[in-house]
């Protein structure tokens, strides 16, 4: 049996090269090639990180590849997918992976009819920080979790983004662009979601795009800036979370998980690492259990200084339980549950009503340090 599955990306765009630069941590996985609609693109990436250019077809046809990475734009996750279904490849997909249940219960038969796997971004709550949050949980210092608040707020992506038109359109937004890291950490925290409420809002219909090279230019806002949800989970917890690109500044944490014993603080969810804490009555700090997690150590140079990033972990889980017959930790019935979570929130806030989920969901098996330092290469 192969120890290495090929891949192959479909999307040569920003984060395209974050998946080529780690995937060289990993074991299971070799990137061999790339494609874009714009050719262009795919023979730089190609050139940048020494793998080959192909046509969307040609990858889709090639045989030393087994498993395509969609990094489209999310209006065409669904699209491409199937087609590299259709393909008899097993497919990973970044955020949001489909934008309904019924697209991704569609691509569930479609991997079914044929044996494959479909996986999904965001990967981040493999990282050493939220797995030791996990490990804190499960062992019951913080006791049961009853409620929670989760924070994710800026001024919006106009500011930095060559290109952000797609953020405010159909498929964009902070809850489908940044809500699947807040909500894929809470479900592998505490558990399925049961229903949600929701109130949306649209704040400023026209924003002007300060970033280059596009400098000056307005986009006309089509899907919910501003989101304030109420989330209740399986186990009977309560989480609220707010998202939004109207707010200039805030003194809000990420993540609160309020238990009967103690309070978890959790770091920001867009990252592999950061400081847990556990605190008790009183507010003071407990003891953390010894944790040297390899998917929290510091690797790269960030403006806030060294942070972790282990991006492509999810993949790399996906491509390792293919050929070791297990389940793989990010997976189309855990990112079909955080999508439908999403979507009912959007719908909520449209109906103003309660949603009740269309999913059960399922919370993946921890990652723990024996696990994560068996998916990464052997260091020289």
């Amino acid at each position: 049996m192969t120890k290495i599955l090929g891949v192959g990306i479909i999307g040569c765009g920003n984060i395209s090269a974050a998946y080529l630069k780690f995937a060289a941590l990993f074991r299971g996985i070799e990137i061999r090639a790339c494609a874009d609609i714009n050719p262009e693109a795919a023979k730089a990436r190609a050139e940048e990180f020494g793998v080959r250019a192909e046509s969307v077809d040609a990858l889709l046809s090639a045989a030393d590849i087994d498993i395509i990475v969609n990094l489209t734009v999310p209006a065409v996750h669904y699209q491409v997918s199937a087609q590299a279904l259709d393909a008899g490849k097993h497919v990973y997909s970044e955020k949001p992976f489909v934008l309904s249940v019924e697209e991704g219960r569609d691509l569930a038969q479609r991997a079914a009819k044929k044996g494959l796997r479909v996986g999904s971004a965001p990967d981040t709550f493999l990282g050493g920080a939220h797995q030791l949050a996990r490990r804190i949980i499960d062992s019951g210092a913080a006791g049961r979790i009853t409620g929670g608040t989760c924070h994710v707020l800026s001024p919006g992506m106009e500011h930095w983004h060559p290109n952000p038109d797609f953020f405010f359109k159909p498929g964009g937004g902070p809850i489908l662009d940044l809500g699947p890291y807040y909500i894929s950490n809470l479900v592998q925290l505490i558990g399925p979601v049961t229903r949600v409420a929701a109130m949306t809002s649209i704040p400023t219909p026209e924003r002007r795009i300060t970033s280059e090279p596009r400098h000056g230019e307005m986009i006309t806002v089509e899907t919910p800036t501003t989101v304030h949800a109420i989330l209740e989970f399986a186990n009977g917890a309560i989480v609220t979370l707010g998202a939004s690109w109207d707010v200039k500044t805030h003194g809000h944490r990420p993540m609160e998980l309020y238990g009967t014993e103690a309070s978890l603080i959790v770091p920001d969810p867009n990252f592999f690492g950061g400081k847990v804490e556990l605190v008790g009555p009183g507010g003071v700090a407990m003891e953390l259990p010894e944790w040297e997690h390899p998917l929290g150590i510091p690797n790269q140079e960030h403006k806030q200084g060294m942070m972790a990033n282990y991006r492509t972990a999810g993949l790399a889980d996906m491509a390792l339980g293919i050929l070791e017959g297990r389940p793989h930790r990010c997976s189309l019935e855990f990112a079909l549950h955080v999508v439908d979570v999403m979507t009912a929130i959007l719908h909520s806030g449209e109906k103003g009503a309660f949603i009740t989920l269309a999913t059960q969901g399922e919370q993946p098996a921890a990652l723990d340090i024996e696990d994560a330092a068996a998916l990464l290469r052997p260091k020289d």
